[in-house]
Protein backbone atom coordinates (compact mmCIF):
# COMPACT_ATOMS: atom_id res chain seq x y z
CA UNK A 1 0.00 0.00 0.00
CA UNK A 2 2.85 2.42 0.80
CA UNK A 3 4.40 2.03 -2.64
CA UNK A 4 1.01 2.66 -4.26
CA UNK A 5 0.59 5.85 -2.22
CA UNK A 6 4.10 7.02 -3.02
CA UNK A 7 3.65 6.28 -6.72
CA UNK A 8 0.33 8.18 -6.75
CA UNK A 9 1.94 11.14 -4.96
CA UNK A 10 4.83 11.24 -7.43
CA UNK A 11 2.49 11.00 -10.43
CA UNK A 12 0.22 13.65 -8.93
CA UNK A 13 3.20 15.91 -8.36
CA UNK A 14 4.47 15.53 -11.93
CA UNK A 15 0.97 16.09 -13.37
CA UNK A 16 0.31 19.12 -11.15
CA UNK A 17 3.78 20.50 -11.88
CA UNK A 18 3.32 20.13 -15.63
CA UNK A 19 -0.07 21.85 -15.53
CA UNK A 20 1.48 24.54 -13.31
CA UNK A 21 3.97 25.35 -16.09
CA UNK A 22 1.06 25.86 -18.49
CA UNK A 23 -0.81 27.98 -15.96
CA UNK A 24 2.25 30.19 -15.40
CA UNK A 25 2.66 30.61 -19.16
CA UNK A 26 -1.00 31.59 -19.56
CA UNK A 27 -1.05 33.93 -16.56
CA UNK A 28 2.08 35.74 -17.73
CA UNK A 29 1.39 35.53 -21.50
CA UNK A 30 4.77 33.91 -22.15
CA UNK A 31 6.03 30.67 -23.65
CA UNK A 32 6.27 27.62 -21.38
CA UNK A 33 9.96 27.53 -22.38
CA UNK A 34 10.45 30.94 -20.76
CA UNK A 35 8.69 29.65 -17.65
CA UNK A 36 11.14 26.74 -17.52
CA UNK A 37 14.11 29.07 -17.96
CA UNK A 38 12.71 31.21 -15.15
CA UNK A 39 12.58 28.12 -12.92
CA UNK A 40 16.17 27.28 -13.86
CA UNK A 41 17.15 30.83 -12.90
CA UNK A 42 16.39 29.86 -9.32
CA UNK A 43 19.74 28.06 -9.40
CA UNK A 44 21.60 29.67 -12.30
CA UNK A 45 20.44 33.27 -11.96
CA UNK A 46 20.57 35.33 -15.19
CA UNK A 47 22.75 32.69 -16.85
CA UNK A 48 19.69 30.42 -17.18
CA UNK A 49 18.37 32.63 -19.99
CA UNK A 50 21.53 31.92 -22.02
CA UNK A 51 21.61 28.16 -21.30
CA UNK A 52 19.35 27.10 -24.20
CA UNK A 53 17.84 23.64 -24.05
CA UNK A 54 20.02 22.71 -21.07
CA UNK A 55 18.33 25.53 -19.12
CA UNK A 56 14.90 24.37 -20.26
CA UNK A 57 15.70 20.78 -19.22
CA UNK A 58 17.01 21.99 -15.85
CA UNK A 59 13.85 24.03 -15.31
CA UNK A 60 11.63 21.08 -16.15
CA UNK A 61 13.61 18.76 -13.89
CA UNK A 62 13.48 21.25 -11.02
CA UNK A 63 9.73 21.78 -11.51
CA UNK A 64 9.02 18.07 -11.46
CA UNK A 65 11.27 17.46 -8.45
CA UNK A 66 9.73 20.33 -6.47
CA UNK A 67 6.22 19.21 -7.41
CA UNK A 68 6.90 15.57 -6.51
CA UNK A 69 8.38 16.63 -3.17
CA UNK A 70 5.32 18.83 -2.57
CA UNK A 71 3.08 15.85 -3.29
CA UNK A 72 5.01 13.59 -0.91
CA UNK A 73 4.78 16.29 1.77
CA UNK A 74 1.02 16.42 1.18
CA UNK A 75 0.85 12.64 1.42
CA UNK A 76 2.71 12.58 4.74
CA UNK A 77 1.05 15.68 6.20
CA UNK A 78 -2.37 14.75 4.88
CA UNK A 79 -2.30 11.48 6.76
CA UNK A 80 -1.75 13.39 9.99
CA UNK A 81 -4.35 16.15 9.53
CA UNK A 82 -8.05 15.48 10.15
CA UNK A 83 -9.14 17.86 7.35
CA UNK A 84 -7.80 15.61 4.60
CA UNK A 85 -9.60 12.64 6.18
CA UNK A 86 -12.91 14.43 5.80
CA UNK A 87 -12.39 15.99 2.37
CA UNK A 88 -9.56 15.59 -0.11
CA UNK A 89 -10.82 18.75 -1.89
CA UNK A 90 -10.67 20.92 1.23
CA UNK A 91 -7.29 19.43 2.11
CA UNK A 92 -6.05 20.21 -1.41
CA UNK A 93 -7.28 23.81 -1.25
CA UNK A 94 -5.58 24.41 2.09
CA UNK A 95 -2.41 22.73 0.87
CA UNK A 96 -2.39 24.79 -2.34
CA UNK A 97 -2.64 27.98 -0.25
CA UNK A 98 0.28 26.82 1.88
CA UNK A 99 2.36 26.01 -1.22
CA UNK A 100 1.63 29.48 -2.65
CA UNK A 101 2.89 31.28 0.43
CA UNK A 102 5.94 29.05 0.95
CA UNK A 103 7.02 29.28 -2.69
CA UNK A 104 6.42 33.01 -3.12
CA UNK A 105 7.54 34.29 0.27
CA UNK A 106 10.28 31.80 1.23
CA UNK A 107 11.67 29.72 -1.66
CA UNK A 108 11.72 32.28 -4.50
CA UNK A 109 13.12 35.15 -2.38
CA UNK A 110 15.94 32.88 -1.15
CA UNK A 111 16.75 31.68 -4.67
CA UNK A 112 18.78 33.31 -7.43
CA UNK A 113 15.61 33.64 -9.54
CA UNK A 114 15.52 36.52 -11.99
CA UNK A 115 13.34 38.52 -12.19
CA UNK A 116 11.84 38.55 -8.69
CA UNK A 117 8.06 38.32 -8.57
CA UNK A 118 6.17 41.60 -8.23
CA UNK A 119 2.46 40.94 -7.88
CA UNK A 120 -0.36 43.14 -9.02
CA UNK A 121 -3.72 42.39 -7.39
CA UNK A 122 -4.80 40.51 -10.52
CA UNK A 123 -1.58 38.48 -10.85
CA UNK A 124 -1.68 37.72 -7.11
CA UNK A 125 -5.18 36.25 -7.46
CA UNK A 126 -4.26 34.34 -10.62
CA UNK A 127 -1.18 32.81 -9.04
CA UNK A 128 -3.07 32.03 -5.85
CA UNK A 129 -5.78 30.24 -7.85
CA UNK A 130 -3.15 28.32 -9.85
CA UNK A 131 -1.55 27.11 -6.62
CA UNK A 132 -4.91 26.12 -5.16
CA UNK A 133 -5.52 24.02 -8.28
CA UNK A 134 -2.00 22.56 -7.86
CA UNK A 135 -2.95 21.43 -4.34
CA UNK A 136 -6.34 20.07 -5.42
CA UNK A 137 -4.77 18.04 -8.26
CA UNK A 138 -2.27 16.49 -5.87
CA UNK A 139 -4.96 15.75 -3.28
CA UNK A 140 -7.25 14.17 -5.87
CA UNK A 141 -4.54 11.97 -7.39
CA UNK A 142 -3.32 10.81 -3.97
CA UNK A 143 -6.88 10.12 -2.82
CA UNK A 144 -8.17 8.47 -5.98
CA UNK A 145 -5.20 6.49 -7.20
CA UNK A 146 -3.15 6.11 -4.04
CA UNK A 147 -5.83 4.92 -1.73
CA UNK A 148 -8.60 3.99 -4.13
CA UNK A 149 -12.24 3.44 -3.28
CA UNK A 150 -11.57 0.19 -1.41
CA UNK A 151 -8.73 1.61 0.67
CA UNK A 152 -9.99 5.11 1.27
CA UNK A 153 -9.50 6.70 4.66
CA UNK A 154 -13.22 6.74 5.28
CA UNK A 155 -13.25 2.93 5.31
CA UNK A 156 -10.24 2.24 7.49
CA UNK A 157 -10.96 0.63 10.86
CA UNK A 158 -9.43 3.57 12.75
CA UNK A 159 -12.00 6.00 11.32
CA UNK A 160 -15.15 3.86 11.59
CA UNK A 161 -17.30 4.77 14.60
Amino acid sequence: MRSRLLFAALCGGVLAGTLDIGAAALLNSISPLVVLLSIASGILGKEAYHAGLAGVALGLGLQWIMSAVAAVIYLIGGRLLPLSYRSWAAGGIVYGLMVFFVMNYVVVPLSAAVPKVAFTPLSFMGNLLANVMFGVIIAFIVHRFGEGPQGSRAQTPATIS
